[in-house]
């Protein structure tokens, strides 16, 4: 039984652990690779809540601790990946390996690699601190959320640099490294993480259509819209995802 209490704690901690691996992967600039842990650990932040709910065992650690790993997975791997696209963006060299490392001489000598324009990317961070904050006092956020998710918000991030690597359009990726571009995502990020506006939960009650439309309609448009796009899609289906929300709410009001 004591197994059976502490499993989903368990599969939280692996969100946390795989997240951890991210942030390793991200500060490297091995973008895919950090992509790659982050899913994992956004797949096990989705699995935690499953599994306590399936086995009636949810609790307030579980919620604190579930917290606490999205913090890393969602709040710190994209804010790191913003500040690496911003400080490549503004012409700043790519920096993999530093023999400096232990050198104490000058402890802050490390930072004239970055540009300090490139900070605001932490503000995804600090927003995902928030958000998440807010998040565990507010017992409304059952049945849908106020905001933007920050797994959500961290798909679409790390989906900047997948766009790069994997579809390789010249004029995308222009767009994606221009500095201004990627302020205004930081912006828009940032405003949708602690907005207020009520966006629908992927939870079904039951299977009826209508009971779970809208549900379905967004999970028809997001497979037609990876199909189409590829990489492309994930900021599209986010943007898609409160535009919905948005219109959904309007025909019930």
């Amino acid at each position: 039984m004591a197994i059976k209490r502490h499993l989903p704690n368990i599969i939280t901690l692996l969100n946390l652990f795989s997240g951890s691996i991210a942030v390793v992967l991200a500060v490297q600039n091995h973008f895919v690779a950090a992509a790659l842990f982050m899913f994992l650990g956004i797949f096990f932040d989705f699995f935690d809540g499953l599994v306590a709910r399936k086995l009636d065992v949810q609790s307030e650690l579980g919620l604190q601790l579930d917290s606490l790993a999205d913090m890393v997975t969602s709040g710190l791997v994209p804010g790191i990946v913003m500040f690496k696209l911003l400080n490549w963006a503004i012409g700043h060299p790519v920096i993999e390996n530093d023999e400096t490392l232990w050198d104490a001489s000058n402890i802050f000598e490390g930072l004239h690699h970055y540009s300090p324009w490139a900070f605001i990317g932490f503000f995804i961070t600090l927003a995902s601190a928030y958000r998440l904050a807010t998040f565990n006092l507010d017992i409304e956020q059952q049945a849908a959320f106020k905001g933007l998710p920050t797994p959500a918000n961290a798909l679409m991030i790390i989906s900047l640099p997948l766009i790069m690597e994997f579809q390789n359009n010249d004029t995308i990726n222009t767009i994606i490294l221009n500095p201004w571009f990627l302020i205004g995502v930081t912006i828009l990020s940032c405003y949708l993480l602690n907005s207020g506006i009520n966006l629908f939960a992927l939870k079904f009650k039951d299977w009826s259509f209508k009971s779970n439309g809208v549900r379905y309609i967004f999970i028809i448009m997001s497979i037609i819209f990876i199909v189409l796009f590829k990489f492309l899609a994930i900021p599209l289906i986010i943007i898609f995802y409160v535009l919905l929300s948005l219109f959904s709410k309007s025909l019930t009001t």
